[in-house]
């Protein structure tokens, strides 16, 4: 996310109305709820619900990293085949992946359904810190079996996060570097170090805005595949100062990249897609 600060953060009204409330075939566990009533009425009720208990969002990302999968030996191959436009050099570059880690490898949504069950309105930063300490987020579905397979074959996975550096104690300044490899190592993917993980704040260029570290990769590697849950995790300056019609432009203009170089994951619960709408957000609204 992945994207804006890495985290889950309640969606907006317009959010909720344009999410349909999925079908759900297995009940979820069960989970205490003090105040039913403000829980229902929460801005990120749906998109929780539909993230966590859909078999829509299930199939639809094993569907995507099913595609990508199918695509790494012809990637490989190809000393042509770039993400993005890189120089001729580029082709006896090794070759490698770029990957956004939440709501695109590791799935976040606990800390989205207790904001819901505790009607959180707002980012709790405290509370999402705990949440990455305590590493336990589950993978998201297809993303062990594709991030294992590209390993196997030599292609180095590189993880761009917008997960922030923030000390705990004077003695580490980036814990949650640490945290989020043990969280990627615990879901089963064989491998991930210091030199794959790269998140926000680690170094001084290093902000929301992933692009200075996807040049990095660039400058190391053969990037082959973008996979990600954000407009963020394709393009630079999508994020803020831009109109949902002229991103929309942008994915007509690189439409030929979607499922093929460029795979994207579905996220309502939160994205640049809401942050970059004014309000009163109502006005985006098409009726008939």
């Amino acid at each position: 996310m992945s994207l804006m600060s890495s985290v889950v953060k309640p969606v907006s009204t317009l959010a909720a109305l344009l999410v349909l409330t999925a079908c759900q075939t297995v009940a979820p566990a069960a989970t205490a709820v003090t105040n039913p009533t403000t829980t229902s009425s929460h801005a990120n009720l749906n998109s929780v619900l539909w993230y966590q208990t859909s078999a829509e969002f299930r199939a639809n990302s094993i569907q995507t990293y099913n595609q990508a999968r199918a695509l790494l030996t012809a990637a490989k191959a190809d000393r042509s085949w770039s993400a993005w436009p890189q120089s001729t050099a580029a082709a006896q570059l090794p070759p490698a992946i770029i990957v956004d880690i939440d709501e695109t490898i590791l799935d976040n949504s606990p800390s989205a359904a207790r904001d819901v069950l505790n009607n959180q309105q707002g980012f709790d930063e405290q509370q999402w810190d705990n949440w990455v300490a305590a590493a336990k987020a589950q993978a998201v579905p297809g993303a062990v079996a594709f991030v294992n397979a590209a390993e196997a074959m030599g292609i180095k996975v590189l993880y761009i996060s917008n997960r922030a550096c923030k000390a705990r104690d004077k003695n580490n300044s980036c814990p949650q570097k640490a945290d989020t490899i043990r969280n990627l190592r615990a879901v089963g993917i064989h491998k991930a170090d210091d030199s794959q993980v790269w998140i926000k704040g680690e170094q001084q260029d290093w902000s929301s805005e992933k692009q200075s570290r996807r040049e990095l990769a660039m400058q190391q590697y053969r990037v082959i595949m973008s996979v990600g849950d954000d407009f963020g995790d394709f393009l630079p300056n999508v994020k803020k100062d831009i109109t949902p019609a002229q991103r929309a432009a942008l994915v007509e203009q690189h439409q030929t990249l979607w499922g093929t170089k460029w795979f994207m994951l579905p996220n309502p619960t939160y994205g640049s897609w809401e942050t970059i709408l004014a309000e009163p957000k109502q006005q985006y609204l098409n009726g008939f």
